[in-house]
């Protein structure tokens, strides 16, 4: 993707040592409803906006982010200081996922579909929103069909 002209959005921590901005405006956004979600989030799901690597400055805190790389999945990054996840990245930083949460202001995209339902909390129901559900993954290719 070219990076847009005039498109700029900032973003960070809740300490404010970690501060990033997106050069380019993200290519899709949906929640998650994994367990692994719920539990880095403590929330029912996560929602996150994916976005090309290459569009990600960082503009203070690089030095503070810290990433766990589970066994399987992306590497999930975090502040160092105050703990706020910031972005999910690939292994091999082809893919990156920014948590919608972490911009200051609307990054001029919403949330089109929902994955891992089959691991939706019990507590907080799916709202009926029209959005598709994937009962896994979201497969890769969904928006050709």
């Amino acid at each position: 993707m070219d990076q847009a002209a005039g498109y700029a959005v900032q973003g960070g921590c809740l300490c404010g040592a970690v501060r990033f901005e997106l050069a380019a405006p993200p290519t899709l956004a949906g929640y998650c409803h994994c367990t692994r979600c719920q539990r880095r989030t403590g929330t029912a799901s996560a929602v996150s906006v994916f976005v090309e690597p290459a569009a990600l400055r960082w503009l203070s805190g690089e030095d503070l982010v810290r990433c766990w790389a589970p066994p399987d999945g992306m590497h999930k990054c975090f502040c160092g200081e105050c703990g706020a996840h910031l972005l999910s990245r690939s292994p091999d930083g082809s893919r990156m996922a920014i948590r919608m949460a972490a911009f200051d202001s609307d990054p001029g995209i919403r949330p089109s579909y929902r994955q891992y339902v089959a691991y939706a909390a019990s507590w907080e129901p799916i709202p009926e929103d029209g959005l598709p559900r994937y009962a896994q993954a979201r497969p890769r290719d969904a928006d050709a069909a």
